[in-house]
């Protein structure tokens, strides 16, 4: 049997460049995907709201949100195609062998990322120009588009950890390929529900998060009312769904794959009434340090029972399972996940009790405080997310058919540690001028907020914000704050949504 040493000094030079590139870029990107797929679900929500109630702040905020959701489409359609390069460029043997079984995915991501913008583009410009009733139809298909990419992407994903749907030849390639059973393998069900939910709790605790700032802040108005309760109501509502989701793609991982599951749950050696541990560390001996131990919880946890048998780590050879430091990374990973999860569905919960006992929002500032951190709580558990699923699975790219250091290019380690540097760069001017742009957009909707209650002769001058939801604007000075919810300068009415 090997030890992790040598595991590791008979890795290729490139591999450790190749996936600190691809590590990085995936956690970059993942950043904005909450946005991307829950965004357009969660103003189209309140955009109906403004409709049917005839509330103008309503679709102020529904207007103003969808400039945020195109811009950050902007970016994640560049964070996404390095992603989709970086495939082909830093691991040539997965996509070369198995490209033709699992490679749909990747296609139906990129005709769900062209019809968005087509959507984006349209429910953007549709602002003030289209009757009320169209410009909401319109925009009625963004958030299948929206599940669509996630469908792409989760189903490429979801096939590397349960490949399925083709046969092997005398050569070890694959052949007689069946892509409906590549694309629904056993975990495609349980780890796309796991993901779209996680991606609607996030997004609203961030969206939400913005106004709860607002809110500590002093600013209690009905904007801020409005921006504050439809983002937390969705991500409440979820917080608890994806607690259960959560749960049933834990024991989907334990009946599939089970030496994941010893990585999550640092299991050594298979056995029954085995303990649970809450963070703790294992070491290439087999020997945890730290954490707390709770006896049987995890055999518990796995089969309902006591008596329930975990695979352990040591049941496959150590070039077929993830080292001691992997399996720990991914123990952590899972169990900060799943802390953070806890505590969210406590703050849904407070949520919920105070709105069904006294029909208002929660009074306490340290209510708002939570919520104000839920937003970046859970980009967090979403990045723990994806390392679990990727670090867990090592040392495959396909598992049990194709280990990683079988993909990784065949380019110089200096090269790659070379371009790893440039990407940095990059995506830190990239994430920078997504930040300026942000704020930018809020400065002037807050300059055009101001506007609203000045009064020249003794007249109420319109806001271009809010003089009308819909139809030709008003006529305003030049200069004024205006643009897609008020992002530039707007001196005619035909200068902009």
């Amino acid at each position: 049997m090997q030890s992790t040493l040598q595991v590791l000094a008979d890795a290729p030079a490139q591999l450790l460049p190749a996936r600190s590139l691809m590590a990085f870029t995936l956690a970059s990107h993942i950043i904005l995907v909450p946005l991307g797929v829950a965004l357009p679900l969660i103003t189209l929500i309140l955009h109906g709201y403004g409709l049917r109630r005839g509330d103008r702040t309503a679709l102020l905020l529904a207007r103003r949100w969808s400039a945020v959701m195109a811009v950050q489409f902007a970016i994640g359609v560049v964070t996404g195609t390095v992603l989709s390069f970086e495939f082909g460029l830093l691991w040539p043997g997965l996509m070369g062998r198995w490209g033709d079984v699992f490679g749909i995915g990747f296609g139906v991501e990129a005709w769900a990322f062209f019809l968005e913008a087509v959507l984006i583009a349209i429910y953007l410009y549709g602002w003030r120009r289209l009757p009320a009733r169209t410009h909401f139809l319109l925009g009625l298909p963004l958030p299948a588009t929206a599940l669509l990419g996630a469908f792409g992407i989760l189903a490429a994903n979801s096939w590397m950890n349960t490949p399925r749907g083709f046969s092997l030849d005398s050569e070890g390639n694959p052949v007689d390929v069946e892509i409906w059973k590549a694309i629904f393998t056993p975990m495609f069900g349980p780890q796309y529900w796991h993901f779209v939910v996680a991606m609607l709790v996030t997004a609203g605790y961030v969206v939400a998060g913005v106004y709860a700032v607002g809110w500590l802040r002093g600013r209690r108005d009905h904007y801020h009312r409005l921006g504050f309760t439809i983002p937390f109501t969705v991500a409440a509502v979820f917080t608890p769904v994806q607690f259960v989701l959560g749960d049933s793609i834990a024991r989907q991982v334990f009946h599939e794959q089970p030496i994941k599951f010893a990585a999550m749950e640092i299991v050594w050696e298979t056995d029954t009434h085995v303990p649970e541990y809450l963070f703790g560390r294992l070491h290439p001996d087999g020997s945890i340090s730290g954490g707390i131990k709770i006896p049987q919880l995890d055999s518990i946890l796995a089969g309902f029972r006591p008596d329930t048998k975990v695979t352990g780590l040591t049941s496959v050879p150590a070039d077929e399972r993830p080292t001691a430091t992997q399996a720990t990374i991914t123990h952590w990973a899972f169990d900060i996940m799943v802390g953070i999860g806890t505590v969210l569905l406590l703050l849904a919960l407070w949520y919920g009790l105070v709105w069904l006992r006294r029909r208002r929002l929660p009074a306490s500032p340290w209510f708002y405080r939570c919520a104000a951190g839920a937003g970046a709580a859970s980009v967090v558990a979403v990045e723990c997310g994806w390392i679990t699923t990727e670090v867990g699975r090592q040392p495959w790219i396909v598992y049990q058919n194709m280990r990683v250091a079988e993909a990784v290019t065949s380019t110089r380690s200096t090269t790659l540690w070379i371009m790893f540097a440039l990407v940095i760069v990059v995506y830190v001017c990239v994430f920078g001028s997504f930040l300026v742009v942000l704020l930018k957009m809020r400065t002037r909707w807050r300059l055009a907020d101001g506007q609203d209650g000045r009064r020249e002769g003794g007249r109420p001058e319109p806001s271009p914000e809010t003089d009308t939801p819909y139809g030709p604007r008003s006529t305003v000075r030049s200069g004024a704050a205006a643009g897609p919810g008020g992002d530039g300068p707007s001196p005619t009415p035909e200068d902009g949504p």
